[in-house]
């Protein structure tokens, strides 16, 4: 996962989790744990599955 996808998925995750506070004050800003969990982790088990790559990989050979 690139840094770009981790620092979204962290921005989401916690505005999602603000609505547990503040808005609408429900339950499903709970939802937000998942995008921030991934970020937290780097890893993605919905794009291992279908085959998207967000980090930049350069094939060095010397």
């Amino acid at each position: 996962m690139g840094p770009v996808d981790r620092a979204l998925r962290a921005i989401v995750g916690l505005i999602l989790l603000s609505l547990t506070v503040v808005g609408p004050q429900t339950l499903w800003g709970l939802v937000g744990l998942v995008p921030l969990l991934t970020a937290f982790v780097g890893y993605c088990p919905a794009y291992t599955l279908l085959g998207i790559k967000t980090c930049r990989t350069e094939d060095r050979t010397a």
